[in-house]
């Protein structure tokens, strides 16, 4: 004789398991996504605005009184 539908678990906590797994995915997608975008926006040599400026100085992409412009607007 075929089981109850106990055993397929279609009656699991009155029928409100598919809310806990649809709660379960929505996490999963939520941590993944949450992951790449943190990855996407993460600088990965590790400067700071003021480092970057400094570089930018030297190179001479800015001259020394945007430097101190910009230097002044980010402290």
């Amino acid at each position: 004789m075929m089981g109850n539908f106990y055993d397929m678990g279609w009656g699991g906590w009155f029928g409100f398991g598919w809310i806990f797994m649809l709660v379960f995915w929505g996490l999963v997608i939520w941590g993944i996504l949450a992951l790449v975008r943190d990855d996407k926006y993460r600088r990965r040599d590790g400067k700071n605005p003021v480092d970057i400026l400094k570089e930018r100085y030297a190179k001479g992409e800015i001259n020394k009184e945007e430097f101190e412009r910009m230097k002044k607007d980010l402290m």
